[in-house]
């Protein structure tokens, strides 16, 4: 059933981001993915903080060895997306900054098969840790996958008009869509076989997760919510953000998962 779950909460995040960019107008994407920023950051980060770290601490492995993974895993993360290997994008056109894959047809054009080739082992690595998360606890699994859930659907969406201005027809980007997030599938199921004989190494797993969870929603997120908007914007910001943090407060408390 382990198995069964983790390749149920791997296809998640790709299912759900295909049917929600083909059933939307770009322009209505645009304003969902702005929407949804808010809520994967509240969502990454409740579920780093307030249950994957503390369920990894709590184990017998080193604090000081734990903080060492977490500070590998940062740096790792940030030199990663120096190399343009991985990079977590929500950005549109017209918002007013300088982006990584900018949403203008020409940097669109360079870039819509390295989008697709970041996001295949983004979404790769995802696998693997949903499947470590759910070889060491049922519970802490599905926290985890809610995380990376409701942070593949903005992101997978962005790459979806990514792709549109690159080119690709509806249909097409769609597609390529879906191929990228069967990665996180191909990870979870190598996960399964590969991480379960070495349960020992679970805590600095989850800690390595939690580096990707706080990057992504510091690096990445956080940034684009940090702009000068009308209050009631602003409210509407903070009211994400609350909702996903909310969100994860109550996933773990209806798990009745206890520390």
């Amino acid at each position: 059933m382990t198995l069964f779950y983790i390749v149920l909460a791997t296809l998640s995040g790709g299912l759900l981001s295909v049917l929600i960019a083909a059933s939307l107008t770009v322009s209505l994407l645009g304003r969902v993915v702005k929407n949804l920023v808010g809520l994967s950051t509240g969502v990454l980060l409740g579920t780093a903080l307030l249950h994957v770290l503390p369920e990894a601490f709590e184990s017998k492995a080193s604090p000081h060895s734990l903080f060492m993974v977490l500070l590998g895993g940062l740096m790792f993360f940030f030199l990663l997306e120096k190399a343009e290997l991985y990079r977590h994008n929500h950005h549109h056109e017209g918002d007013g900054h300088h982006h990584h894959h900018h949403f203008d047809s020409e940097q669109a054009g360079r870039g819509g098969m390295s989008v697709l080739v970041g996001d295949s082992i983004h979404n790769f690595c995802d696998g693997i840790i949903i499947a470590a998360a759910f070889l060491a606890d049922p519970h802490l699994g599905l926290v985890t996958s809610l995380a990376i859930v409701a942070h593949e659907i903005p992101q997978e969406v962005g790459d979806y008009i990514v792709l549109l201005n690159a080119g690709f027809s509806r249909g097409k980007a769609l597609l390529f869509n879906a191929i990228s997030g069967l990665a996180a599938v191909a990870g979870g199921v190598l996960g399964y076989f590969v991480v379960g004989p070495w349960e020992s190494l679970f805590p600095y797993l989850l800690v390595a997760a939690s580096s990707s969870f706080v990057y992504v929603a510091v690096a990445d997120l956080i940034p684009q919510l940090q702009r000068r908007l009308p209050w009631r914007e602003t409210a509407l910001q903070l009211a994400w953000l609350a909702g996903g943090l909310g969100l994860v407060v109550l996933v773990v408390a209806v798990s009745g998962h206890q520390h």
